[in-house]
């Protein structure tokens, strides 16, 4: 009689726990949500994670805050996220260096992109290459013929051996057999800085970050990854005959493995109506984002696609990292 009653109360405090935890989830979000961003304040992924954190805000009526953990080519703070509960609580929004990239460059990372991280949604960030008015490049075809024809004459300058500023041209090398010198920098404020000192012939930013300058006429745009209605008119890989040469820049939304199904896929709802809005999409259009609208199953396939041919490609021509 005894153990019939202990069995019935340990029914009924699991058949209790589960309906608070469905309560839970069903309510959620009951409290304020954390977004750990991957880079300092005021670059791209800072930037793309303010913009959702308000339009979630809005939408749930509850606080989406933004927590800066930059370092580490975006390791510190992915790796905090993974370690964070997953309670539906705690988001990651990071470029795509810590969540396709980095897993093939260094060897004793504290995390596992494809393990620990169910993404939710991104917008990509096409590049764009960029040359100094005194160097007389206009096109890309002038840029690989001087590198085919004079190897390592042309210098270009990058976040990083690693970044996809980097992985971009050396993507164009080795399609082209051009050799251009490379020049690292820590991020690309100080790339630009030499660029517009007329110290190195070219980069591979982003579209957004350089805008102001492509305006100004400091520099020049000759080509770009997608094509962006930032710059009308300008030629993209594909119709330079280069489609291969795809090394976009991605900002994205990714939960920590373990988090409740029903959360993401509210989560990922709410997102899709906000992505698919007029007022949103304006913002990240002067951005120079590109807004995805991937199922999950999709988007986890598309990054997992990217990652692994980021390791071809890295392990091919034996990539190592600059920091």
């Amino acid at each position: 009689m005894i153990k019939t009653n202990l069995l019935a109360i340990s029914f009924s405090i699991a058949f209790s726990l589960i309906g608070l935890t469905a309560h839970a989830q069903e309510n959620w979000p009951e409290r304020p949500v954390k977004l750990i961003v991957s880079s300092s304040a005021g670059g791209g992924t800072d930037m793309y994670a303010r913009m959702l954190a308000q339009s979630l805000s809005d939408s749930f009526k509850q606080q989406f805050i933004v927590d800066n953990r930059p370092g580490a080519s975006g390791n510190i703070g992915a790796s905090a996220a993974a370690k964070s509960p997953a309670d539906g609580y705690t988001f990651l929004v990071s470029a795509n260096t810590s969540l396709t990239i980095n897993g093939s460059l260094y060897k004793n990372l504290s995390y596992d992109a494809e393990k620990d991280f169910i993404p939710i949604v991104r917008a990509l960030g096409p590049l764009v290459i960029v040359v100094h008015p005194s160097s007389k490049i206009r096109s890309l075809q002038d840029l690989i013929e001087i590198g085919k024809r004079e190897p390592n004459k042309l210098s270009f300058g990058s976040a990083g051996t690693g970044s996809t500023t980097y992985l971009g041209i050396r993507m164009l090398e080795e399609k082209t057999g051009a050799k251009f010198l490379h020049v690292p920098y820590k991020g690309v404020a100080p790339a630009y800085q030499d660029l517009l000192a007329g110290q190195i012939q070219f980069m591979m930013p982003d579209v957004a970050s350089g805008l102001q300058l492509i305006k100004s006429g400091k520099i020049i745009p000759i080509v770009s990854e997608y094509k962006t209605p930032l710059i009308p008119n300008l030629p993209n890989m594909s119709d330079a005959g280069y489609p291969e040469v795809n090394t976009n820049s991605s900002f994205s939304l990714v939960a920590p493995s373990g988090t409740p199904t029903p959360i993401i896929e509210k989560m990922h709802k709410e997102l899709m109506s906000i992505t698919k809005s007029a007022a949103f999409s304006s913002k990240v259009e002067a951005q120079g984002l590109i807004a995805e609208t991937e199922s999950l199953s999709g988007l986890f396939n598309s990054m997992k696609k990217e990652r692994d041919n980021y390791a071809t490609f890295i392990k091919r021509n034996a990539i190592v990292p600059s920091d």
